[in-house]
Order: C-alpha cells, then sequence, then structure tokens
C-alpha cells in the first residue's frame, strides 16, 4: 500500500508538469473564459490517502505490564467522491463532496517477552461514507492558473466498523471504533483550467475531533486514553 501511495504522487507530479507544460505552450489563449461566470459547477475526485491516529496513553493501564511502546504504523488507502459547487464570487465557493473513503490504520505494539521484545501491529480497516462541506478561497485567474486553499468539516460514518463485535468470540483482541466520526479540514491546491475541463490538484488534512476508541479493557484498548483520525489526502478533482 505505501508503494501504491508512491505511486500516485509520482503520477500527480508528472501530470502537473504535463500540464504545466501544455498551459505555457497555449500562453496565448485563455480556457474556459466564462467558467467563473456560471454560479454551479459538478464533478468528481479520485484520491490517495495516508491514514493513521493521534493517540493519549491512559495514566494507568490495565493488563499492561509488559508493553514496551505504542506507536503509529500509518497505511495508505483511496477515495472516491462527487462534487457540487456554488460559487459566491469569482474568488469564494461552498463545495460539498459527498464519497467514499477507504482508509486503513495500524497501531504497533511493543511488549516485553522473556527474553525480549515481541511487536504486535493492530490494524482498523475502515470505509466511510463521507460528507465534506468546505469552503474554497481562490485567487484571481493568472491565464490558465489559480491557486486556492480550502477549510471545512466533514461528518462520517464507518460502515465497516465492528463497533458491535464480540471480542471473547475472537481468536485474539481487535481494537474496536466507533461508528462516527468528525473532522476538521484544511487544504491547498492549484487550478488548471484546460480547453474542455477544470483539472485541480489538491493536498488535504483531515484531523478527527471525536474519541473514536471504545474502551473495553482489552490488551490493545486499555493502555490508550483517546484516539482521534488523521489523514492526509491527495486529490485530482476533474470539475466541468
Amino acid at each position: 500500500m505505501r508503494d501504491s501511495l508512491r505511486s500516485s504522487v509520482v503520477c500527480a507530479v508528472a501530470l502537473v508538469l504535463t500540464f504545466s507544460a501544455q498551459a505555457q505552450g497555449l500562453a496565448g489563449r485563455r480556457n474556459l473564459p466564462s467558467f467563473d461566470s456560471k454560479p454551479y459547477h459538478f464533478g468528481f475526485l479520485l484520491s490517495g490517502n495516508r491514514a493513521d491516529f493521534r493517540f493519549d496513553r491512559a495514566a494507568e493501564p490495565v493488563w499492561t505490564d509488559s508493553l514496551l511502546g505504542i506507536s503509529n504504523a500509518p497505511q495508505a488507502g483511496f477515495n472516491l467522491a462527487l462534487l457540487a459547487s456554488w460559487n459566491i464570487n469569482r474568488f469564494v465557493s461552498v463545495r460539498f463532496v459527498p464519497g467514499l473513503s477507504f482508509q486503513d490504520r495500524g497501531l504497533s505494539y511493543r511488549f516485553q517477552a522473556e527474553d525480549s521484545e515481541e511487536t504486535t501491529l493492530k490494524r482498523t480497516e475502515s470505509v466511510y461514507l463521507d460528507f465534506p462541506l468546505l469552503l474554497k478561497f481562490r485567487t484571481a485567474r493568472v491565464g490558465n492558473f489559480a491557486a486556492y486553499g480550502l477549510i471545512g468539516s466533514t461528518w462520517s460514518r464507518d460502515m465497516q466498523s465492528q463497533s458491535d463485535v464480540n471480542q471473547q468470540l475472537q481468536d485474539d483482541f481487535i481494537l474496536r471504533l466507533e461508528r462516527g466520526n468528525r473532522s476538521w479540514d484544511v487544504g491547498a491546491g492549484t487550478d488548471f483550467f484546460l480547453p474542455y475541463f477544470k483539472l485541480s490538484v489538491e493536498g488535504k488534512f483531515q484531523l478527527g475531533t471525536r474519541n473514536v476508541l471504545i474502551q473495553d479493557q482489552s490488551t490493545y484498548s486499555a493502555p490508550l486514553d483517546r484516539l482521534r483520525t488523521r489523514t492526509f489526502i491527495l486529490s485530482f478533482c476533474f470539475e466541468g
């Protein structure tokens, strides 16, 4: 998964360079000149993500006398989303971006064994149904380019949550997470106005505000006090 995310970043850089070269070759031509005069625009996003946790250790954990440490083990995933955008004016727009987010997170636990250390990776796979509402602040167009910033919030529901799983029926304990989540979103990107559509390349952080940990005093939840999600998303937005 890490290799796939690295490949996505390489492809993103290659695409940006390609479109930049094309736009420079069309320096005298202004693509989509009436794009900003339309109040509504629609499109879709294809994204790659990298997700982990922000966590707080419990003050007095139980069942963890042999626990030496906990660390993040970030994992890669991807997003598919639709886009509806309403232009308040040329520089500010409201964006609604509902979609699916396939996220995979991991925590690495180090335990003291008899004569050595043992490491256990607990992964949590989620399929979120996301409902982001964002404000986009854009600069004026310079030829066929414009830069922008994003800020907003996302409400999410995990369609693959294991919140109802009975730990006593498992071969090993799992790390259970709440089904619902909320996050603050902040990001930035660049608009490329092409002859037939607008392409945007953007990076965005989603910082979860809700404690999603289900504390059942298992080996893996007992050492934790709070778990909040953190995700970086690299997106390609195609807008007409």
